[in-house]
């Protein structure tokens, strides 16, 4: 990998967006590049999501930093196998991806579940990892949620999980359905959130989600073991920030990162830098252009601390 406006692999030069696949750990891995004059940031996403999940925070670093984002296995267009899944594998794929495009330490961006993934690499591969930036994700509480709250979080990834099972008739229908729910505003609704929703679907003639329903279960069985994840945040040592919506899966609903969840959050990394993004949800925060637009600067602030004379 090579500083600058491309990314260079061998005899390959990458100056503009592009899609490609590169090995994981025993897997092919999509991923998504969008050149900058940094070296690439590498970007995870959640759960059911994609590399496109990025899109906006991509477009906001153009002519800063670059991004690398990968379809975690399981989803996109990304293999698909039967096992293994959980934060530790996936860690895994993104060490190996990260080599096989001879990447250095670069700070790794994650969003839900892809926080969680961040902060497993970090522990599990210190010496790629330059900066942590956990958007909404990355710590479950040390103590249960109130009923309401954790029968809100439990309901809508249910209800994400049968949506994984349905088809539309075109991708126009799948962008037609989500424009009638809640999650995306109408002042939020966007080129970025149209393209992240067409990439999200394949088919002929029906589309259906393209994420495995066996990984995301597979996935979510490992997203509350509250032990293991502190353990491994208490094992890192870089600059890390932490981004927080305001809201929940909707406008309205309790954030899935309150305060108090910050604050827990800073026993296990006193280092952490708290960010909380008014007026977002767990999806605009990336996708909506205030939200892609703040992270996109706060990326380029760490960059730059990072490689600045006086952190060297």
């Amino acid at each position: 990998m090579t500083p600058g406006n491309t990314l260079s692999k061998g005899s390959i030069k990458v100056t503009r967006q592009a899609l490609g696949l590169v090995p994981g750990d025993g897997v092919q891995l999509t991923f998504g590049y969008w050149p900058g004059r940094a070296a690439p940031v590498v970007a995870l996403h959640g759960l059911t999501a994609s590399h496109m999940n990025f899109v906006g925070v991509a477009e906001r670093l153009t002519g800063r930093c670059a991004v690398f984002a990968l379809d975690l296995r399981g989803r996109g267009d990304s293999d698909k196998p039967p096992e293994p899944y959980g934060f530790v594998q996936h860690a895994r794929d993104a060490a190996a991806a990260m080599r096989a495009m001879g990447l250095g330490p670069s700070i790794v961006v994650g969003h839900s579940m892809g926080a969680f993934i961040a902060t497993a690499l970090a522990a599990q591969e210190p010496g790629l990892v330059s900066g942590l930036v956990l958007i909404d994700g990355g710590l479950v509480p040390n103590t249960p949620l109130s009923d309401s709250a954790g029968q809100g979080v439990a309901a809508a990834l249910a209800l994400r999980i049968q949506q994984l099972r349905q088809t539309y008739p075109s991708r126009q229908a799948y962008r037609d359905f989500w424009r009638t729910q809640p999650h995306f505003p109408a002042q939020e609704w966007n080129p970025w959130v149209e393209a992240f929703l067409d990439y999200e679907v394949g088919g002929d003639s029906t589309v259906q989600p393209k994420a495995s329903e066996a990984a995301v279960v597979a996935d979510l069985r490992e997203a509350f073991q509250p032990e293991a994840i502190t353990a491994r945040l208490k094992s890192i040592h870089v600059p890390t920030l932490l981004i927080r919506a305001e809201h929940g899966f909707i406008p309205g609903q309790p954030p899935l990162f309150p305060d108090a969840l910050a604050e827990q959050f800073r026993t296990c990394l006193p280092q952490i830098e708290d960010h909380k993004f008014v007026g977002t949800t767990h999806y605009t925060i990336v996708l909506g252009e205030y939200g892609a637009r703040k992270i996109a600067d706060l990326i380029c602030e760490m960059n730059g601390r990072i490689h600045s004379p006086a952190s060297t």
